[in-house]
């Protein structure tokens, strides 16, 4: 299998930072394709990106001739394609709860602050920006919340959300935070998870993903 790996990304998304989490986790050099979320309309909706995938959406890694979506089956096609450095843990009852944590952001959270959401209250309904933010902190904070209580006190719970080394419910966890603050959610009210924010942040493969890292990235106002 030619091993190419190319990740359709937007620096902002967090479905596609989840992708840049995982892949630097497992050491695999990609090349990046930036996809403009906002610019002329958005690039996700031309031809050229929808061939690549039919939703419209980021992350897409392109291995080989394959097209891969959907960022968590990304994650977990990484790991089974290159399975060390695993991204989920050994025993089947500790994948179940690392899976349930990283479903909770990917099912629960996101979708509900994604950006054709809130493009779609902007357009169809005239929702003002002051209620399209409280829509956007409401579930964000709700789903933290819940978050929280599955991590504090839990006895696999570590440095990171299980253990001693990053999963994929962190590769989740971070970009929804970073996503939280965008929209003013103060993280110290989530102890447990803020203390696994500032392990996972010092690690170099959250560190690279970074939005601000990325070539795509505004130099000083986002965009």
């Amino acid at each position: 299998m030619n091993d190419r790996l190319r990740l359709y990304s937007y620096w902002r998304s967090s479905a596609a930072y989840r992708v840049r989490i995982g892949l630097n986790l497992k050491g695999l050099p990609y090349e990046l394709f930036p996809v403009h979320l906002l610019r002329d309309g958005g690039d996700q909706h031309k031809p050229a990106f929808r061939s690549a995938n039919p939703q419209g959406l980021v992350p897409v890694l392109e291995h080989g001739q394959r097209m891969l979506r959907q960022s968590m089956a990304i994650l977990e096609y990484l790991d089974e394609v290159w399975p060390d450095p695993p991204l989920l843990p050994a025993t089947a009852r500790d994948r179940q709860r690392v899976r349930a944590l990283a479903q909770l952001v990917a099912c629960d959270i996101h979708p509900l602050n994604n950006l054709r959401i809130l493009q779609y209250f902007e357009r169809e309904w005239h929702v003002p920006q002051p209620e399209r933010d409280e829509w956007v902190r409401h579930w964000i904070c709700d789903g933290l919340d819940a978050f929280e209580a599955m991590l504090h006190d839990h006895p696999s719970t570590g440095s990171f959300c299980d253990g001693q080394v990053p999963t994929i419910a962190d590769a989740c966890l971070i970009p929804q935070l970073y996503n939280a603050r965008r929209f003013g959610v103060d993280i110290a009210r989530f102890p447990t998870i803020a203390r696994i924010e500032q392990a996972c942040l010092a690690h170099p493969a959250f560190d690279e993903a970074r939005p601000e890292k990325q070539p795509d990235a505004p130099e000083k106002s986002p965009g």
